[in-house]
């Protein structure tokens, strides 16, 4: 097997991961910011990814040893540097996460789940089954991240890397685009809109090929890597498609619920078009 032969395995996952109709829903800022409620804790465990490879490949313990790859060991750094150091049109110095934040903020979405969540795994970062079980998140949520972190404690860095390079650097650009394309363009939006074009202009023209480079350099010639690697990123295209299949659903759900809401206020208001 070979990074093509991964390629064309999992090709028919990823063009359904584009064509996925949560993209539809896409077309107005209430809608963005019910995704973006669930949507950051993607953001958040997508860093647990990088860093998990980072720690094994890139000599960050004390007394400091040399990296055995030099080469992923660069690749590594450079995407993280990008994500969790990046610099605003303002000058500041930033994270993607934090960008995220920022953004969902600007938009008017509630950042209260994600950051209670934060709370405690500062409180307790050892234990993310426990934290799971403890902090009241959205089933959809958890069963997101327990498959993140599955695919970090199994300790197989082939797998960990084609998940962070196919699962997630390979479609976020086409994902972001789409949703560039359906916002209304005099929509007052600036950190949103730089967090997207941000992410479409690095993973597609910097993170993504490197992530490409670094998955062939830890598979090399090893074909077992090669099949679990191909296994990985296709279990990350399952795990992401039905998250996106309920995401969708809890929109169009809250949609519903709030437009019957304010057909029910403006009866209320005025009862004479009930009766009309």
């Amino acid at each position: 097997m070979s990074l093509q032969s991964l390629l064309d395995e999992t090709q028919q996952l990823r063009q359904e991961l584009y064509e996925h109709s949560i993209y539809s829903s896409f077309t107005t800022l209430h809608n963005v910011k019910h995704f973006m409620q669930y949507h950051v804790f993607a953001v958040w465990d997508f860093m647990s990814l990088v860093k998990s490879l980072q720690g094994h490949f890139c000599g960050t313990q004390t007394p400091w040893t040399p990296p055995k790859n030099a080469q992923v060991a660069r690749f590594i750094n450079e995407i993280v540097l990008g994500e969790e150091s990046d610099v605003m049109p303002s000058g500041q110095t930033i994270s993607h996460f934090e960008m995220y934040l920022m953004a969902m903020k600007e938009i008017g979405a509630d950042t209260s789940a994600i950051l209670t969540f934060l709370d405690a795994v500062y409180q307790e970062p050892e234990d993310m089954s426990k934290l799971l079980k403890q902090v009241p998140l959205d089933p959809a949520i958890v069963d997101f991240l327990r498959f993140t972190f599955g695919t970090i404690a199994s300790g197989k860095m082939h797998c960990i890397a084609a998940s962070f390079a196919f699962g997630r650097e390979d479609i976020i650009p086409n994902m972001f685009m789409k949703v560039v394309s359906r916002l209304d363009q005099s929509t007052h939006i600036p950190a949103f809109r730089y967090y997207l074009e941000r992410h479409i202009e690095l993973d597609g023209d910097e993170h993504g090929p490197i992530a490409m480079e670094m998955v062939k350099a830890i598979c090399g010639d090893d074909q077992e890597k090669w099949r679990e690697a191909t296994d990985a990123v296709k279990d990350s295209f399952f795990s992401t498609i039905s998250q996106c299949g309920i995401f969708a659903q809890i929109i169009r759900r809250r949609t519903s619920s709030e437009l019957g809401v304010f057909i029910i206020w403006i009866t209320w208001k005025n009862p004479a078009s009930s009766t009309a």
